[in-house]
């Protein structure tokens, strides 16, 4: 693995690459979040025969921080993948997301229309925050009662403390990632969560949706991608199966994989699975 950065106008894009000198079209993997940061795990398989990159956006990970939190916005962030793609000398690649960034990724796409894209993999897509949100109030009224109550009235009062995180917390643990105790390398991932970046864009929690992308939903555009795409998710996901598959009917060239016995972070709960399956799309587009 090697990493850098990244000078922009904005501040300092960390980066990493694995595989780096495979001859292979490389992949571009963009976190969730917002606010999130690159992990590398269950992707271990993606590196064995082309280069990978990972990089942090602004305000996360090992990158900078924007001097006002108002900076943060999905416009801002196609904008940094172009910076990225083009440090990064990147003539092809494919671009990979997990959860807001499946956004960032159909968002750049429409954006920018980039002839340099060959095909995209949308990991447990956020495509559309409507959508989303009608998934997290079903799984919600499948939750205990006493939990349903703590989050209800945590939304109704705006007290986001503790009976609402414990809530939360349980929730996760049904839709976010199955495995316990979870890999210390997701607990020190969540612990440097940019809560300025999440909460300007998103809210205090998934379920609970109050920052930029509350109306967000790019679910009437996705004929107007014409590359070849791959949607997966688990069958406990927040991204619920139904809701996936709604998008990949509005591709006009797109495949489903649903991991079973796996949420939102199918990557790392069903590692092998997820890999064969990516690695069959990535082999026929090939």
């Amino acid at each position: 693995m090697r990493e850098g950065f990244l000078e922009t106008a904005n501040g300092s894009i960390w980066y990493a690459v694995y595989g780096e000198n495979i001859e292979k079209t490389p992949v571009i993997v963009l976190h969730g979040g917002p606010g999130f940061l690159s992990m590398s795990d269950g992707l271990e398989f993606l590196w064995e025969d082309r280069p990978v990159f990972f990089y942090d956006q602004l305000g996360c990970g090992r990158s900078s921080r924007a001097a006002d939190r108002e900076f943060y916005s999905v416009e801002n962030y196609v904008e940094e993948l172009d910076h990225v793609q083009a440090g990064l000398q990147l003539n092809e690649f494919y671009l990979m997301g997990f959860s807001w960034g499946c956004a960032l990724a159909c968002a750049y796409v429409l954006d920018r229309k980039p002839a340099c894209v060959k095909g995209i993999l949308l990991c447990a897509p956020l495509l559309s925050t409507p959508a989303w949100d009608a998934d997290q109030r079903r799984n919600i009224a499948l939750m205990p009662p006493e939990i349903r109550a703590a989050i209800e009235t945590g939304e109704a009062t705006g007290n986001f403390g503790d009976a609402y995180q414990s809530a939360m917390l349980a929730y996760y643990e049904k839709h976010v990632c199955l495995l316990s105790p979870w890999p210390e390398s997701l607990e020190k991932a969540f612990s440097r969560l940019n809560a300025d970046v999440y909460n300007a864009m998103w809210g205090p929690s998934e379920f609970t949706v109050t920052g930029k992308l509350k109306d967000y939903d790019l679910s009437l555009r996705l004929f107007e991608i014409s590359q070849p795409v791959l949607l997966t998710c688990g069958d406990r996901d927040e991204a619920g199966v139904e809701t996936v598959h709604r998008f990949q009917q509005r591709f006009p060239r797109a495949r489903m994989a649903v991991i079973p016995q796996a949420s939102h972070l199918h990557q790392i709960e069903r590692p092998d699975i997820f890999g064969a399956v990516v690695k069959d799309f990535l082999r026929d587009i090939d």
